[in-house]
């Protein structure tokens, strides 16, 4: 297999059937050693987080795929902790496996607090849900990207942003209401969107390390997550 990047949490390898291999890794975002889907760095390793990412992602898809949404998922090893997935364009320039990432917010934190937390306290419910899209871009702090300038840099028209943002608040609830019915609630996810046979559809992983996720008011660690997630 040709490699083809290596991702914060992930290699990722070209296949001759002319899909893609995804290699999770037991790397986490985060920051002084502490867990943090909002951070732009690998910041800790957990040992068996890959595959414990790899079994949520593979739960998830799945779910998602019974309730009509389309994904690029197509199987998984999760011994090897690999998933294979279709071949699909990433959306804005994808240089060192970056591109385009996109955060629903069902509750107020994180990053988002560090640059409104004057308007809003932490913890403050958004009962509808905020979208808001960032370039994985490290050294640039994965800076902010609104739907009108994503069409003037040519990344997206109105049209697909516009079915970009209805698919990631569905499946954010679809999550959400998994979660809630093993007692857990969901405050924000990020996920990741590409272009395949003309349609933008959901790509990389539904993951325990890609959303904050808290239980009687304390967040959830990701290998505590997979567990709740898994073992019902």
């Amino acid at each position: 297999m040709k490699k083809l990047y290596t991702g914060k949490t992930k290699d990722v390898f070209a296949l001759p059937s002319g899909n893609v291999l995804l290699k999770f890794k037991d790397d986490c975002t985060g920051k002084d050693g502490k867990f943090d889907p909002g951070e732009n760095s690998v910041g800790l390793t957990i040992e068996g987080i890959g595959r414990a990412n790899l079994e949520t992602s593979v739960y998830y898809f799945e779910l998602l795929k019974k309730a009509g949404v389309k994904t690029h998922y197509v199987s998984a090893n999760v011994e090897d902790a690999t998933m294979e997935v279709l071949n699909a364009e990433c959306l804005g320039k994808a240089q060192g496996g970056g591109g385009l990432e996109v955060i629903c917010r069902l509750v107020a934190t994180g990053s988002f607090i560090r640059r409104y937390g004057e308007y809003i306290k932490d913890g403050t419910p958004i009962p509808a849900g905020y979208v808001e899209c960032t370039f994985k871009n490290d050294a640039k702090g994965d800076p902010l990207v609104t739907a009108e300038g994503l069409e003037v840099l040519g990344v997206m028209t109105p049209e697909m942003f516009k079915s970009m943002k209805e698919q990631t608040l569905k499946i954010t609830r679809i999550v959400a209401d998994d979660l809630k019915s093993i007692g857990l609630d969901l405050w924000d996810i990020k996920f990741e969107f590409g272009y395949h046979n003309g349609e933008i559809v959901l790509i990389d992983e539904i993951a325990s390390g890609n959303m904050r996720v808290y239980k009687d008011g304390k967040i959830v660690e990701p290998t505590d997550l997979t567990k709740y997630i898994l073992n019902r």
